[in-house]
């Protein structure tokens, strides 16, 4: 009889121990979770970067993109060519690497084809992508 009663308490205190553990962990990742400060990104897109004036923006001088941008038809690339073409000093950079640096060392944001990005942002976890892509091309290869 005991020993019954010596077997239901073991259990009823391993209970009892199982949720405080459980609960425990519950309001320490809640509180965690709510001192958190969130990322704030002032820039979604390529129509909040052209709409303000904290951040600069440019891309490689003489390149793809700098030559998208300086063609562009539409009304937001067209202000940001503007801007980018009209910037002193020059928002335009010599290369991918002093891209980069500028964007790591100062409020810069570089605007670069999607496949440089994607390779740069994977070599350094400090570097992020804002936005989706500006444009698309499709590529394709003509058979006989």
């Amino acid at each position: 009889m005991v020993l019954v009663y010596m077997v239901l308490i073991d259990l009823l205190l391993s209970r009892w121990a199982f949720t405080l553990i459980i609960i425990s962990s519950y309001t320490a990742n809640l509180a965690a979770f709510l001192t958190v400060q969130r990322m704030e990104v002032p820039i979604e897109s390529a129509d909040d970067l052209a709409d303000q004036t904290n951040i600069e923006y440019g891309t490689i001088h003489g390149g793809s993109t700098m030559t998208f941008f300086q063609n562009s038809r539409y009304q937001t690339y067209q202000r940001m060519w503007n801007y980018m073409n009209s910037k002193q000093p020059s928002v335009f950079v010599k290369s991918t690497e002093e891209g980069i640096a500028r964007v790591l060392n100062s409020r810069y944001a570089f605007l670069l084809e999607s496949t440089m990005n994607e390779y740069h942002r994977r070599l350094n976890c400090n570097l992020t992508q804002i936005g989706g892509l500006l444009d698309t091309k499709g590529y394709g290869i003509g058979m006989p």
